[in-house]
């Protein structure tokens, strides 16, 4: 019983694995957002050109949203598309696929459960750790984009300032700024370039991330598109306004964090004591093992630590 679940555990970490190195083997290095050089950037140095560039980044960036109406799929495609992953829902569903059916495999051979445990077990595996991988990329992205878009505002003003117009203040923003915020400005000067408004694409790039800094930018170049004024100034205020909320953000986060750790050990101790017992005194369950009431509450303990994490996840959940 012991050893089953740490493979159990080491079959879901696999799992995680060969989801990162199936993406950067498809992709390159180029897609993680730890990268040097920027992916729209290392996508034009390799002998792309600008149009074909912007046609891919955008599929790529809309692609999960035209796909919610796939069962099951709806559930993913909000994360996946604000991780901008490069993957097809088609491939993101093949993939599901295969891990389960690789996670099936290696339960096969490293456990003695009954085939529909290891069934169930491997379809929660393979799906779930797709999940919990593109969960995680969205998060790590747009954690980065709000750090990276203060700095980024305040590159346009200096911009604006020395007097480029607004177009190549955005242009500039693409090339210094690092990823993931430097290809979102990118694929915006691009198609600036090719006709479309940059208010309008500045608001489809908010309403995609669900970003309201960014919705904040989107309104403050539309009005000024509309009633003039010194963009500038109004760039300056804003960046300030994104700086503080970042830092209200960041004191919030600081000041929830030990509840939120509190309610994370409330409900992983007990799953902890259990695996402990199991490894020191694998027979420690075996007298009530028989008792009619023995599954039933096993249930009612699990439905108690999982409603644990949600009743602590809403009372730490402050909106600022």
């Amino acid at each position: 019983m012991s050893t089953e679940f740490v493979i159990y555990g080491l079959i879901f970490v696999a799992v995680l694995g060969l989801v990162e190195g199936v993406y950067l083997v498809a992709f390159g290095k180029a897609i993680s957002l730890d990268s040097k050089l920027n992916r729209r950037l290392a996508m034009l140095e390799k002998g792309a050109r600008r149009d074909e560039v912007l046609a891919s980044l955008r599929k790529e960036m809309d692609q999960h949203f035209e796909s919610r109406s796939i069962p099951l799929y709806s559930m993913l495609a909000d994360r996946a598309q604000k991780a901008a992953i490069a993957f097809t829902p088609r491939q993101l569903i093949l993939l599901m696929a295969g891990l389960s059916v690789a996670a099936f495999l290696g339960l096969t051979l490293g456990t003695q459960a009954s085939l529909p445990v290891r069934v169930l077990l491997g379809t929660v595996f393979g799906i779930g750790g797709v999940f919990v991988w593109v969960n995680h990329k969205a998060k790590k992205r747009l954690a980065l984009i709000e750090e990276q878009l203060p700095d980024a505002v305040e590159l346009m003003v200096r911009s604006l300032r020395v007097g480029h117009p607004f177009s190549s203040a955005i242009s500039i923003v693409a090339k210094e700024i690092k990823d993931p915020l430097a290809t979102e400005f990118g694929i915006i000067a691009d198609e600036s370039a090719y006709g479309r408004d940059i208010g309008e694409a500045l608001r489809h790039m908010a309403e995609r991330l669900d970003m309201q800094d960014l919705r904040f930018l989107a309104v403050a170049v539309s009005i000024q598109q509309q009633s003039g004024g010194n963009l500038a100034e109004i760039l300056d205020g804003l960046a300030k306004v994104i700086r503080a909320r970042f830092r209200l953000f960041r004191k919030v986060k600081a000041i929830t964090a030990e509840a939120q750790w509190s309610g994370k050990f409330l409900s992983g101790f007990p799953v902890a004591a259990l695996i402990f017992i199991q490894v020191t005194k694998p027979d420690y369950y075996d007298g009530v093992l028989d008792h009619p009431w023995f599954i039933p509450c096993c249930f009612i303990v699990a439905v108690f630590l999982v409603a644990n994490l949600f009743v602590m996840r809403i009372l730490t959940n402050i909106k600022v």
